[in-house]
């Protein structure tokens, strides 16, 4: 029987490498926990909402002096400010639906492992069609997008609540499409990533704070640090590989991990 402290360690390493690629750290995780058995029940799944903190500092430790930049001059310089009102612009739209659908979308697709599965190869069918197109960016600096460009973004954030469609991917492919080339969209849906999934993780934690014993407490932990740095090595190598290669080997990755999640369940598994 697999200890609770290496089902945290697996769950914290899937969560590392998919939540900043397009492929859906939700869907990873959730098909992980269903053919694998790494985790069910009300605790688990607070848990792979709890270590995606860990992710988030990996992002605020490589950007810290770019960030710490902008929280210095938003009251003194526009062009910080724009981009931290930029920011809140893109979160607006994930906060609103999910107060209102939320508790629905969790409740009734999280445990849906045919909507993942088919989630996954369409979105790996999308992101394949946007590497393809004949791209003519003119924008290449994540933190200077026009407003409307960030609040679309921020639209097609939303999609990602369906589990297996991917925060990160829905934010690429919207950039893209709006002109940010690969580096710049992908920068960005970073940036997003930090008040969405800090909202989450402050939301679940909250809700579920009567659960948590000192057992669980220790457990967080475990997947927090592991997937702290296993998100920091995956951000400094995803970006450099998209910047030169684009986003086929994701959207294959997509493509085929569905497909194999659809062939189980057709097995009855």
């Amino acid at each position: 029987m697999m200890s609770d402290a290496l089902r945290a360690v697996i769950l914290g390493i899937i969560e590392g490498v998919t939540e900043f690629l397009p492929v859906s750290s939700t869907g990873h995780l959730l098909l992980a926990e269903r053919f694998f058995h790494l985790g069910e029940g009300s605790f688990w799944n607070s848990f792979t909402v709890l270590i995606q903190l860990g992710a988030i500092l990996a992002i605020l430790a490589i950007y810290f002096s770019k960030l710490w930049q902008v929280a210095l001059g938003m009251f003194t310089n526009a062009d910080d400010r724009r981009f931290v009102i930029g920011v809140l612009v893109a979160f607006l739209p994930a906060v609103v639906i999910g107060l209102i659908a939320g508790k629905y979308i969790k409740e009734f697709l999280f445990g849906n492992m045919w909507v993942i599965c088919f989630s996954l190869i369409v979105g790996g069918a999308i992101l394949l069609w946007v590497d393809e197109l004949d791209h003519k960016p003119h924008e290449h600096d994540a933190t200077k997008f026009p407003l409307l460009t960030y609040l679309w973004i921020g639209i097609a954030q939303c999609l990602a609540m369906i589990p297996g469609v991917s925060r990160s991917g829905a934010s690429i492919v919207a950039a893209m499409l709006l002109g940010a080339d690969k580096r710049a969209a992908a920068e960005f849906s970073f940036f997003l990533a930090i008040p969405t999934m800090v909202g989450a993780f402050a939301y679940d934690f909250y809700k579920n704070r009567a659960e948590m014993n000192a057992d669980h407490i220790g457990i967080v932990a475990i997947g927090f640090v592991v997937s702290f740095v296993t998100a920091i090595i995956v951000v400094k190598t995803f970006l450099a590989y998209v910047t030169r290669n684009g986003f086929k080997l994701f959207a294959w990755w997509r493509v085929v991990v569905g497909t194999l999640g659809l062939v189980a369940l057709a097995l009855g598994r």
